[in-house]
């Protein structure tokens, strides 16, 4: 495993923690929290992206309308299945999602699942370096080579945790945010 690879990976552990960051909401619409929710559209499910236009008029609202207008009761039934915190409203011709204001205690859970989320991912990392760790030292390289190797996966990991934490502190602020 090459340093190129390991980074990829660290990589992969960053984009998986913003996905995740996604659908802790702030108090504010983002289509992102309809992601995962899938619709029983003709006996498949559906990502209700595929089924419906999705739209924010408002900070604090979400408008679902289905290409087909039959799909509303699936849709609203999704929404609900999917425990967000949110009734959804259904006036006949779309679904709309008020997304309430947080209060503080929300807003101090939210930035608890925030920091769990972040602790996984600096677990993951960890994982990764000694994984990598264990790589170099079955590969008997010379002592001062495989020293320098040990020494760049370490580089990298302080580098990606160092990322976990500016994500984490960003996301306690737009949390906290009133």
């Amino acid at each position: 495993m090459n340093i190129d690879e390991i980074e990829l990976k660290m990589m992969k552990s960053i984009d998986s923690l913003e996905t995740k960051y996604i659908n802790i909401r702030a108090g504010r619409a983002n289509p992102a929290m309809l992601n995962g929710i899938n619709v029983d559209f003709y006996g498949v499910p559906t990502p209700i992206t595929s089924v419906a236009n999705v739209t924010v008029p408002e900070a604090r609202q979400l408008f679902i309308k289905p290409f087909d207008r039959s799909t509303l009761k699936e849709i609203e039934h999704a929404i609900n299945e999917a425990n967000l915190g949110i009734n959804p409203t259904n006036n006949g011709e779309m679904i709309i999602l008020t997304i309430p204001a947080l209060t503080e205690e929300t807003r101090k859970n939210y930035v608890k699942q925030a920091k769990a989320l972040s602790e996984e991912a600096k677990v993951a990392i960890r994982n990764i370096r000694q994984d990598a760790n264990n790589e170099i030292k079955k590969a008997k390289l010379p002592e001062d080579e495989e020293k320098s190797r040990l020494e760049d996966v370490q580089d990298l990991v302080t580098k990606y945790i160092n990322i976990v934490d500016e994500k984490q502190k960003e996301k306690e602020n737009e949390l906290m945010q009133v």
